[in-house]
């Protein structure tokens, strides 16, 4: 059950985006599972893709084919990774890019695809291509909603947030859809991110954009510590309000642009943890005072991604020892334990090398027992800060996953 989320009772149109979704019958019967983006002529595009080795067919040719010019269509499919499969899955991803291309009057480099699901079965090509036709005869501008549960697999909640771009003369806005719920740490993204806006950025100016937003956001969680093979997180300006272009990061539009895109991947990337696989808790943890913006994210992260810690949690388990462990075992140099402070919420926990003289353990159950906590760490090192966001661990984590192919 998602923690303090549910999904948006609806999104707004983008100009100079359509959107078809089919049942193409990919892994499941009567769900729909893939899903087309039309984009207006034009249109820029940019992007990020996962780091994992093993990356997807889908990610070898979207990145690809993006390097080669503005794209006309995202073609995305759920139930099935086509990851792990070679030659063959290129082969296959290849083919649908080429069947949607003949069908839509357009380059096969115009084609980007994606896809999630299991990894190491070959994509059912036949009933993908089968179905893009009355994809293409059924596109909507108003579909954003549907195209955010078609690309589901284990998540409890379609997820979507949208923002008015303050300023702009013709109401433009940002649109997007995520999904995701485990194998989380993104090196770059969640699972599978599409966002739009009408606004016209020129492509350099727009990659600049997305990459410092992630930063901010996508590359802050963590449920499971695993890197997907199919990460990848795409934004489209269509430039269909009319506007001039952003050409530049000195345009006066620009922060404003960069302010709404932040916004927007803030909110679906913590959407993500918070429908976890599994999930009782949504947990924050704050670093501050380290002498870089790194060595507190190296904290976060071995906090974050302690199976004792995030078991504690999901127990409601005022179990601070843990967290003090793993703070000690954080890849810093020369930490002084003496100078660390460690928060639970409000409640001091840890200061001056154990534990806090006012600490009681009915005041930090106050804080285990609520299903939104913060974890707040003082380094004593430096000015330097940051937050991760993270889950618990749970025993549907493990069901989940140990019967994710069954």
């Amino acid at each position: 059950m998602a923690v303090g989320l549910h999904s948006p009772s609806r999104l707004p149109p983008v100009a100079g985006v359509r959107i078809g979704i089919a049942e193409a019958g990919i892994k499941y019967s009567e769900r729909p599972d893939l899903v087309v983006f039309e984009l207006a002529t034009g249109a820029q595009c940019a992007a990020v893709f996962t780091r994992n080795r093993f990356c997807a067919a889908p990610v070898l040719l979207a990145r690809q084919h993006l390097q080669q010019g503005a794209p006309r269509y995202l073609v995305i499919n759920s139930g099935n990774a086509n990851a792990g499969t070679g030659e063959a899955g290129l082969r296959d991803a290849s083919e649908v890019c080429a069947t949607l291309a003949g069908l839509g009057g357009c380059s096969t480099e115009a084609v980007l695809p994606f896809s999630t699901g299991v990894i190491g079965e070959p994509l059912p090509v036949a009933r993908v291509c089968k179905a893009l036709p009355g994809i293409l005869k059924g596109l909507d501008a108003d579909a954003w909603l549907h195209a955010a549960h078609a690309i589901m697999t284990t998540d409890t909640v379609a997820k979507g947030a949208f923002r008015e771009i303050p300023g702009a003369a013709s109401n433009a806005h940002l649109v997007g859809i995520a999904k995701g719920s485990g194998m989380i740490r993104p090196d770059m993204a969640t699972l599978l991110v599409f966002m739009a806006t009408d606004l016209a950025v020129a492509p350099d100016v727009l990659q600049q954009a997305l990459q410092a937003a992630v930063s901010g956001s996508f590359h802050r969680i963590t449920v499971d510590g695993d890197t997907s093979t199919n990460d990848a997180c795409v934004v489209v300006a269509t430039g269909a309000s009319g506007e001039p272009v952003i050409s530049s990061t000195d345009d006066p539009r620009y922060p404003v642009l960069q302010r709404v895109l932040d916004e927007v991947c803030l909110e679906l990337s913590q959407a993500v943890v918070r429908d976890a696989e599994g999930v009782t808790k949504f947990i924050a943890i704050e670093v501050c005072e380290g002498a870089t913006e790194q060595e507190c994210l190296d904290t976060a992260f071995t906090i974050a991604h302690s199976p004792l810690v995030k078991s504690a949690f999901f127990a409601s388990d005022p179990n601070w020892g843990r967290i003090l462990a793993a703070v000690g075992r954080a890849p810093l140099p020369d930490l002084a334990i003496e100078k660390i402070r460690i928060h639970l919420g409000e409640v001091c926990i840890v200061e001056e090398g154990g534990r806090a003289r006012d600490y009681r353990e009915e005041l930090g159950q106050a804080v285990m027992d609520k299903p939104e906590i913060s974890i707040r760490i003082a380094l004593g090192r430096g000015t330097s800060k940051a937050t991760v966001w993270t889950s618990d661990l749970s025993y549907d984590y493990v069901r989940i996953n140990a019967e994710y192919r069954t």
